[in-house]
């Protein structure tokens, strides 16, 4: 039989060394659901902060981070618990609910207590008017299926990999009509973007200062957190302006693209000069009467500046001259751009030789017999990688098919 004293209350009270039976109450370290989901929050902020976009799938840390922001998105208790601490506007516009005076007199919470913070009266989400507008379009992303999204992950996944890489640079977005391009990628708030097509039309605005053409139409945007949206043309180039950045080409796609567009932001931006596209005032019977007789050709100096001595030199026929069309050209393909329009156009070539002043003779060879929308087209398809399928027939005085 044991002979093991028997431990009273009264000893049980008296012997807490420990203090395990103090009435004090020691503060608890769990965190609240809504502590805990700001923090998560944060994490994902932080993340923006560092990378200047939204985390993607390409790492799992990343996938991680994503993921969790696709969670929050689709629950709206949390978008109204998270959107204080959305500084970089990941949810969007979030409805908060509306608090009645009743519900600010009833003040259970201590709101109208002086003592404390007081940061609840900067009504950090109220959108301007003119926000309002951008802000629905962002509300007015749609979800694709995973199927779907499937091919636009792989292409984001390439293409934040060619930024690392440094075969792409991110460069301020301007001119909306010029930088504006399907095919391209685009950040808008550090979430990437994919303009897949774009129906625009342009239209003539008549205003005090005069007409102006402006291009509108829907476009088919697809993001990188796998919504997809059909904003305006011009809708989405201001959000982009306002709070994006263009993502450059390659260096093999401006290849090419033979550096041609005069506003798109090109790897190492090195102005090399201008293609141009004359038309000749000249007197010359000769001259003058052959329809559709164009220059086409290219110069280092602004073109004003090149063609003010015109009917002082051969290659300008010895007579004045009308700029009809110009291309501001960028990096070293300037030079292989102008030479590939003369091959193309080789068959159409002005071949003449003739005293055209007194004791002076001309041999042209950068004057071409084709009508000016073919020159636009022909530009047109190099810039798209078409040219090699083509050929342009003298006779029908057209681009056709090979």
């Amino acid at each position: 039989m044991s002979n093991k004293k028997k431990i009273s209350l009264d000893d049980i009270f008296s012997d807490d060394d420990f203090g395990l039976l103090d009435s004090t109450a020691k503060t608890s370290n769990t965190k609240s659901e809504d502590e805990r989901l700001t923090e998560a929050f944060e994490e994902i902020n932080v993340f923006v902060d560092k990378y200047s976009r939204e985390p993607s799938t390409s790492s799992m840390s990343e996938y991680s981070l994503l993921a969790r922001l696709r969670n929050i998105r689709q629950n709206e208790a949390h978008k109204i618990t998270l959107k204080p601490f959305d500084r970089h506007n990941l949810l969007g516009e979030v409805e908060m609910p509306k608090i009645s005076i009743d519900d600010i007199l009833d003040d259970e919470s201590g709101l109208l207590n002086t003592e404390g913070d007081l940061s609840i009266f900067k009504y950090k989400h109220i959108v301007e008017e003119g926000e309002r507008a951008e802000a629905e379009f962002i509300a007015q992303r749609k979800p694709l299926t995973e199927e779907e999204f499937k091919p636009y992950e792989v292409l984001f996944q390439k293409v934040h990999q060619e930024i690392k890489e440094g075969k792409r640079k991110i460069k301020p977005f301007h001119n909306i009509e010029q930088n504006l391009k399907v095919g391209s990628f685009y950040f808008i708030d550090g979430l990437m973007l994919y303009l897949k097509s774009a129906e625009t039309a342009t239209k003539t605005r008549k205003l005090n200062s005069g007409d102006r053409e402006r291009t509108d139409g829907r476009t088919f945007t697809i993001f990188e957190n796998g919504t997809y949206s059909t904003m305006l043309f011009r809708s989405l180039g201001k959000q982009i302006q306002k709070s994006g950045k263009l993502i450059t080409k390659t260096y093999e796609e401006m290849n090419s693209d033979l550096y041609i567009h005069s506003e798109i932001i090109k790897e190492d931006d090195i102005h090399t000069g201008w293609i141009y596209v004359l038309k000749s005032k000249s007197n010359h019977p000769e001259i003058s009467k052959i329809e559709n007789l164009f220059k086409i050709g290219f110069s280092k100096l602004p073109i004003d500046e090149r063609i003010k001595n015109a009917k002082n030199e051969a290659t300008y026929l010895y007579a004045d001259v009308v700029k009809v069309l110009s291309y501001d050209c960028y990096n070293r393909s300037a030079d292989k751009l102008e030479q590939l329009l003369h091959r193309f156009f080789a068959e159409a070539c002005l071949n003449i030789d003739i005293e055209i002043i007194s004791g002076k003779r001309i041999a042209p060879r950068e004057w071409f017999i084709v009508p000016l929308e073919e020159i636009e087209k022909a530009v047109e398809l190099i810039l798209n990688g078409q040219i090699l399928n083509y050929r342009y027939d003298r006779v029908m005085e057209r681009i056709v098919s090979k």
